[in-house]
């Protein structure tokens, strides 16, 4: 089968088509014939080598993979032929992966391969960080950046079904306009605007009830600014390559929380906790109510040039590998 592999750490040059023996699935796993893989900003950081516990290179990326049941292991009671979407850690760059059948979801009846592939990652860690975690309720407010992004999209949409104001924040008018579709409140231009500001202003100086982060760096300082006293504050990662750092006398005077994020350890330590989204996100999907927004999709031999694409902050929504 053809693969995706990353030789070594560092830029997208990095990045090359291989031919590897199809994996095997063993007890209670599946493999999929990969139709579809999702792009994360996290495949990015660990081919640069800055994921925190990822893979040693050389590796073959991919966090989730949505496709047909090729083969199943002992134990097993899925079907081989039925559409399924997966999280599988890595492998997900390639023609066939393996995982685990408890990482799967089936794919809702009309949805494509690629709005399949843009769930698991993105709609559990928007549902899971504005309300298992962020304990967002109807009638509050939440500040979230890059909307436009796979897990921004996800997110407003989200945020508003639930009743609440959205603040969130873009670079383009074109992302920003998304944003808007998908109901965003308060489109903010962060090349041009300054977000505490617009927050401030908005609030009338209270500051919203939650943020979520996903940028780190001096913008998780500015989302400490723009939260309110007794506010929440959900940092999942840190697309900037640089962690936030906390003024802890600033948030202990303010009465402010800060609960950090991340899907993989969820999953691994509170599954349970993770899953509680799955019931709402399915009838949100299967109604119509959400939406996967797919921006752009790649050849899978054109790996590099997607990895470059989000890269350079052109990506919109969910960007996709087709095999």
């Amino acid at each position: 089968m053809r693969a995706i592999q990353v030789t070594e750490y560092g830029g997208s040059d990095n990045i090359e088509v291989v031919e590897q023996e199809k994996p095997e699935p063993g007890p209670g796993e599946v493999r999929i014939e990969v139709e579809a893989a999702g792009i994360n900003f996290a495949d990015i950081m660990q081919r640069r080598g800055h994921y925190p516990g990822g893979p040693d290179a050389p590796f073959v990326p991919g966090f989730e993979a949505a496709g047909t049941i090729d083969a199943v292991g002992e134990g097993v009671g899925i079907e081989v032929g039925e559409r399924y979407v997966g999280m599988v850690g890595v492998g997900g760059y390639a023609e066939y992966a393996v995982t685990e059948a408890d990482s799967l979801f089936p794919i809702p009846e009309g949805m494509s391969f690629a709005e399949a592939a843009g769930f698991p990652v993105q709609f559990l860690t928007a549902h899971n960080c504005l309300f298992e975690w962020g304990g967002l309720e109807e009638g509050e407010s939440v500040l979230i950046q890059a909307a436009a992004g796979g897990v921004g999209t996800a997110a407003v949409q989200l945020a508003d079904r639930a009743g609440a104001e959205v603040f969130g924040t873009a670079s383009t008018q074109e992302k920003l306009d998304l944003a808007a579709e998908l109901g965003c409140d308060h489109p903010i231009n962060y090349t041009e605007e300054e977000f505490v500001e617009i927050v401030t202003e908005e609030t009338d100086g209270v500051g919203v009830d939650l943020a979520l982060d996903g940028v780190g760096d001096d913008v998780f300082s500015d989302c400490i600014r723009a939260t309110k006293d007794f506010g929440r504050i959900v940092p999942y990662g840190a697309a900037s390559g640089v962690p936030g750092t906390l003024d802890t006398s600033e948030m202990f005077f303010r009465n402010q929380s800060v609960i950090g994020y991340h899907l993989g350890r969820a999953m691994a330590r509170k599954p349970q906790k993770v899953l509680e989204a799955v019931p709402d996100l399915t009838q949100g999907l299967t109604e119509g109510e959400l939406e996967v927004v797919v921006g752009k999709t790649f050849a899978l031999e054109d790996a590099r040039e997607a990895h470059e694409y989000i890269e350079d902050r052109k990506s919109v929504g969910k960007v996709v590998l087709e095999p």
